[in-house]
């Protein structure tokens, strides 16, 4: 008869104890990884291009991304306030250099990801208008409005008032102005109806079908349209991920029928 074996009780708990360390090892092994949250602060010209890009992204990486939307102005401030975003693309680089120079985003991060165009708009239907100031008041007529984005704080509003200094325009069509906190409340203005001329992106202009491009501002009236985008400080690697996808090839598909442009 064969006799039992007794191990001394240190053996016994030892044996276990690694016993427990193999079963979640390999549950470790088997489950996914945890998908990484990025929030993103974009400039509200993006809306368009970050509603289709993002969830490519997200399904591609299994990572999950938040947009904030709003003028590049106050997500910066909301930055500079210590707003936990991961990710910020201005639309203009002035914004940018702020933060920067406040040590707010992570060094070397930064690059200009895309381009833009400015556009003069009107309601669908109103056909062309010449870029003189007694055609625009004409169209304004006695009580409309010339819809723009801040033109002290948004990137749109600067580049507008910089492009209508210019063309010596500004001054007859300073007092018309309509302020909208972004570039798409100065859209949805004209969209409805409620300012008979706009300037926006014409990738906004692209985006809204009850609005129409009626003069383009030359390229050299204003500063060059530029989204610079940058990770903040301190952003895990998931953000830096999703700004590599920015500037792959699907998401260049994306912004390119969209309207926007690559820097050269």
């Amino acid at each position: 008869m064969q006799l039992p074996i007794f191990l001394p009780k240190a053996m016994w708990i030892l044996g276990f104890s690694r016993l427990v360390t193999c079963v979640a090892t390999l549950v470790l092994l088997a489950s996914p990884a945890a998908a990484d949250h990025v929030t993103v602060f974009a400039a509200a010209s993006l809306k368009t291009a970050m509603d289709e890009i993002v969830p490519l992204w997200e399904a591609a990486s299994g990572h999950e991304a938040a947009v904030s939307l709003a003028g590049s102005s106050l997500l910066a401030r909301q930055i500079t306030a210590g707003a936990p975003a991961d990710l910020f693309i201005s639309a203009n680089a002035a914004w940018m250099d702020d933060l920067e120079a406040r040590g707010a985003m992570a060094e070397g991060s930064r690059v200009d990801l895309l381009t833009g165009e400015l556009v003069l708009i009107a309601p669908a239907g109103s056909g062309a208008v010449s870029l003189e100031a007694g055609a625009l008041e004409t169209r304004l007529g006695d009580d409309g409005r010339l819809a723009m984005a801040l033109v002290e704080a948004v990137p749109a509003g600067i580049y507008g008032k910089a492009a209508l200094e210019t063309l010596g325009l500004w001054g007859a069509l300073s007092g018309r102005v309509a302020q909208a906190d972004n570039v798409r409340a100065a859209l949805a203005l004209v969209a409805a109806g409620e300012a008979p001329l706009g300037i926006v992106y014409a990738t906004d202009a692209a985006a809204e079908p009850r609005v129409e491009v009626v003069a383009r501002f030359p390229g050299g009236s204003h500063p060059d349209v530029v989204y610079p985008a940058a990770l903040t400080a301190g952003a895990p690697e998931a953000a830096a991920d999703l700004l590599r996808f920015f500037q792959g090839e699907a998401a260049g598909d994306v912004f390119g029928r969209l309207g926007f442009g690559r820097p050269q």
